[in-house]
């Protein structure tokens, strides 16, 4: 009988671990390898091009890499993305890394509000879907950004998608109830086969 119980338990507890996986929000680098620059190899297409292959979820967190002669800013709206408006903006980081949580569904533009940067490519659009059990294409591991030359490079930083180094769920997050929801799932199974 003790032996029954252990393994429900065990089970119980793979199942919740597949489902909190599932409910993460992952992190991306923007460019990748590339970081945050202007003017970047592969034209002004550069950065439309990183985020066409990556299906972006409410939750997810974007991570600009730059140095200190870049910014990022979020744009108002898709006219302000396409004519470099970069003074219509929500809020301008200056600060590396910048990270932004992508908190909607829609479309989102940033771009460097340093002149001529937007111009020359220094700008990403995202669209944003709607959160699922299913997890977000996984970012590129082990990329740091190279800076192009006589720019510093950023500080190394963890990947808080690792396991053991994402911070926990806060009150009323998808994780967060979905952990709830496994941890009285399991409570119910062990009373219903021993109670």
């Amino acid at each position: 009988m003790a032996q029954l119980l252990n393994m429900v338990i065990l089970v119980a507890i793979a199942v919740s671990a597949t489902i909190l996986r599932g409910t993460e929000a992952a992190e991306y680098t923007v460019g990748d390898s590339t970081g945050w620059i202007s003017a970047p190899t592969g034209g002004a297409s550069f950065y439309s091009d990183w985020a066409s292959t990556i299906t972006f979820r409410e939750g997810d967190v974007l991570e600009f890499r730059f140095s200190s002669s870049h910014t990022v800013a979020e744009l108002n709206d898709k006219a302000s993305f396409d004519s470099c408006s970069v003074d219509q903006n929500t809020e301008v980081l200056s600060n590396s890394p910048a990270k932004i949580t992508l908190n909607r569904t829609g479309e989102f533009y940033f771009a460097c509000t340093v002149q001529g940067h937007c111009s020359s490519g220094q700008k990403l659009s995202v669209n944003v879907t709607a959160s699922s059990s299913s997890p977000s294409s996984p970012p590129a591991s082990g990329t740091t950004p190279t800076p192009p030359s006589g720019e510093a490079a950023p500080p190394p930083q963890s990947n808080p998608t690792e396991p053991g180094s994402t911070p926990p769920p806060s009150p009323g997050s998808a994780t967060s109830i979905v952990a709830t929801f496994s941890l009285l799932l399991t409570t119910l199974v062990v009373n219903s086969l021993f109670f």
